[in-house]
C-alpha cells in the first residue's frame, strides 16, 4: 500500500501545531498519544524531544505515550537514546514482526537481511528478540503483533510454532494476532495467482491460532485478537487464561462458538 507514496519525516513545526490544536480543543481530557504514522521511531531526538516536551506540557492525564517500532529502528537508537526517550515519555513500542518463521519473513519482504547473512540463520528472528530485549532495557513496553495466515498453507504450521517461539522470546506486555488480507493488485496476489500460494481457510487460520497459543510462554501478557481482520475475537491473559482460550478456539472450530460474520470483517 506504501508503494506509491514516499516517506519522509514530517516538519517539526506541523506536529508541534497539531498538539497544539489539540491541547485547545481537548487538552484535559486526552490521556493517550499515538505518535504517527507507521514509522516513527526513525526519528532522532532533536525530533522527538520536543514533541514529548509539548505532550507534558499541553495533555495534563496523559498517561501513555506509543509509536509503531521496527525491530532496526530500535536496534538503531543507543541504549541511551531509548532511556531518554522513555524518561521524556514515550512509554509503549508497537512492534510487528508478524511472523517468526525465517522463511515467511523472507518471503513477506520483512526487514532487511544483509546479503552475507548465512542462509540458515534466524537473523529477522533474532534481531526482534534484540530488539525487545533493548526496549525492555529501557523500561520500555512492547506490543507484539503476529500475522494468521502470513505462512500459507504450505507452512501454517510451521508460521504458528515460530511465531508462538518468537513472542515468548520477545516477552511482550502486549500481544496481538491479526488476520492477513490479500489486497488485489498487491505482490501477494500476483503470488497466488502465480504460484499457487494458498491463505489458509478459516479453520486452518484458527488451527493456527491454537497452535500460538498453545506454545507461546510469555510472561505476562495481555492478549487479544479483537482486530476487524479476524473471524474470533478472543481476550485474556497469557499464561494464567491459556486454557479458557484454548477452550473457546476448540468450541470454534467444532461449530459451538460462532464466528464473525465476513461482511463485518471489512477493513
Amino acid at each position: 500500500m506504501y508503494r506509491s507514496k514516499q516517506f519522509q519525516v514530517r516538519p517539526l513545526a506541523d506536529s508541534l501545531a497539531d498538539i497544539a490544536h489539540a491541547r485547545r480543543e481537548a487538552g484535559d481530557r486526552i490521556e493517550k498519544v499515538f505518535v504517527a504514522d507507521g514509522d516513527a521511531l526513525v526519528m532522532d531526538l532533536d525530533h522527538w524531544m520536543p514533541i514529548l516536551a509539548a505532550c507534558r506540557e499541553s495533555f495534563p492525564r496523559l498517561r501513555q505515550v506509543s509509536c509503531y517500532a521496527m525491530a532496526s529502528n530500535v536496534l538503531d537508537k543507543t541504549p541511551d537514546e531509548l532511556r531518554r526517550l522513555r524518561d521524556a515519555g514515550l512509554s509503549l513500542l508497537y512492534m510487528g514482526p508478524e511472523s517468526g518463521d525465517e522463511t515467511t519473513l523472507r518471503r513477506i519482504a520483512k526487514g532487511p537481511r544483509p546479503a552475507n547473512a548465512d542462509r540458515d540463520e534466524r537473523y529477522l528472528f533474532d534481531s526482534h528478540v534484540d530488539a525487545a530485549r533493548r526496549a525492555h532495557d529501557a523500561d520500555l513496553r512492547v506490543s507484539a503483533i503476529f500475522l494468521l495466515g502470513a505462512g500459507g498453507t504450505e507452512r501454517s504450521a510451521q508460521h504458528a510454532r515460530a511465531s508462538a517461539d518468537l513472542a515468548t522470546a520477545m516477552d511482550p506486555a502486549f500481544l496481538a494476532a491479526l488476520t492477513l488480507t490479500v489486497v488485489p493488485g498487491t505482490p501477494l496476489s500476483k503470488t497466488m495467482a502465480n504460484s499457487g500460494w494458498e491463505l489458509p481457510d478459516v479453520t486452518g487460520l484458527l488451527e493456527e491460532l491454537r497452535i500460538f497459543l498453545d506454545r507461546a510462554r510469555p510472561t505476562n501478557a495481555l492478549f487479544r485478537t479483537n482486530h476487524a481482520s479476524n473471524y474470533l475475537p478472543l481476550g485474556g491473559r497469557l499464561p494464567q487464561d491459556r486454557e479458557k482460550l484454548v477452550r473457546m478456539l476448540d468450541l470454534a472450530l467444532t461449530g459451538d462458538v460462532p464466528l464473525r460474520p465476513e461482511w463485518s470483517r471489512g477493513l
